[in-house]
């Protein structure tokens, strides 16, 4: 009879695996994950939690940007695009669940673990890549818009190293349209052929072990660790991230001194409150990235050369080998958290719109019976891209229409 590696209500029974790599026979992939409270309890009601919140938060955010303003900016552009991503996430996140609570006792081999690998994994991964593309993009076309719009004592470098169209697409609704479409394409891909090789050459490698004696259940390192080919393209991804997290940066930073700039003006003494929102709105994405994003991109490669260590160590077969644990088992776990964080997002993006753009905050209380309006009687416009109200009411007296309209 084959012995089988321990369910979940006999985790106690896991041993850590301490053989010495002296007399080296097999592969540490054969040794089984031991999940922790974290893995079988929190990360389940955290997933849950998130789910009833992201589902109803991201389908209000895309019918107030697809029906209830009339006029897109680039800003309502970039913010439907990626409440279309988080709805995706969101949908994910019960399989993620249940992933978590019950991938200890699934086989590998069935249904749900099969969905989880082929339709789950690359759907979370898109989400990650689309929206750390597109939260870069509002940071530029916010500041665009107020290098552009706004004066200073003297003009930003950035106006002079970079040629003047390049400002003036990022202001465009459909510019802002074309890029979004780019983005899901290069993210989709992109992401599916790495996530289709690791389902289908990486994840099931899992199975060798299966010849030691040791049935393969889902939650195993060769699903959680994944291969060589998968870890090799996840270096130019993190890359990229932290290519985007410098430029939102740079322009905060820009901005910063722009404002600074401008206080010395006496031409755009009144447009301070402007420019400071602006500033604002691009601090919110900054801390967006560095709470969500910045964490997990920061510790995958901490873990891949964990892996790259790991792999390179053979152990001595013992007599409980289906149920010793993997070394690596925690250090999955906190992997396992940080994405958790990434998926916060999808719960916490609908609030960030309603914090960013007025036009976004005013429509939604409308939509939900409460009609907000100013102290003076008339809307003000959003401060990240007006619709139709675009004509409405800046609180720069000095900002003209066409700034208006940018901004």
């Amino acid at each position: 009879m084959i012995p089988v590696r321990a369910p979940v209500s006999d985790q106690m029974e896991y041993t850590p695996y301490t053989f010495p790599p002296g007399n080296a026979s097999i592969s540490s992939s054969v040794l089984s994950l031991c999940p922790s409270a974290a893995t079988l309890f929190f990360l389940p009601s955290a997933y849950t939690l998130l789910f009833l919140t992201a589902l109803p938060g991201n389908v209000l955010s895309l019918w107030v940007f697809q029906r209830c303003i009339s006029t897109a900016s680039p800003i309502h552009v970039y913010l439907s695009h990626l409440s279309i991503s988080n709805l995706m996430l969101s949908v994910t996140m019960p399989f993620l669940a249940a992933y978590f609570a019950l991938g200890s006792s699934w086989m590998q081999s069935g249904f749900l673990c099969q969905l989880v690998l082929h339709g789950i994994t690359p759907v979370f991964h898109i989400n990650i890549n689309i929206s750390m593309t597109i939260l870069t993009l509002v940071a530029l076309s916010r500041f665009a818009a107020i290098i552009r719009h706004t004066h200073a004592s003297r003009q930003s470098g950035c106006v002079t190293l970079l040629p003047h169209g390049f400002f003036a697409r990022l202001t465009r609704a459909s510019f802002a349209s074309r890029v979004c479409a780019g983005v899901w394409v290069v993210a989709v891909g992109g992401t599916v052929p790495v996530t289709v090789y690791y389902s289908v050459k990486e994840a099931v490698s899992g199975e060798a072990p299966a010849k030691d004696g040791c049935v393969e259940v889902c939650y195993n390192p060769a699903v959680e660790i994944g291969g060589s080919f998968s870890a090799m393209l996840a270096v130019p991804v993190i890359t990229l991230f932290f290519v985007f997290y410098l430029l939102v940066l740079i322009s905060y930073m820009t901005v910063l001194r722009h404002i600074k700039r401008s206080r010395r003006s006496t031409k755009v003494t009144t447009s301070q409150r402007l420019l400071g929102r602006v500033l604002r709105n691009i601090v919110v994405i900054q801390v967006v990235l560095s709470v969500c994003l910045l964490p997990h991109h920061i510790f995958k490669p901490i873990f891949l050369s964990l892996i790259i260590n790991q792999r390179l160590q053979m152990y001595s077969p013992g007599p409980d080998i289906c149920n010793s644990c993997h070394p690596l088992s925690t250090f999955v776990e906190l992997k396992n958290c940080l994405l958790l964080l990434a998926a916060l997002r999808g719960s916490t993006d609908p609030l960030m719109y309603f914090l960013l753009d007025k036009t976004f905050r005013h429509k939604t209380l409308r939509l939900l019976g409460w009609n907000q309006s100013s102290p003076g009687g008339q809307q003000r416009s959003s401060v990240i891209g007006s619709d139709n109200q675009s004509a409405g009411q800046m609180e720069d007296g000095t900002v003209d229409s066409t700034q208006r309209s940018a901004l």
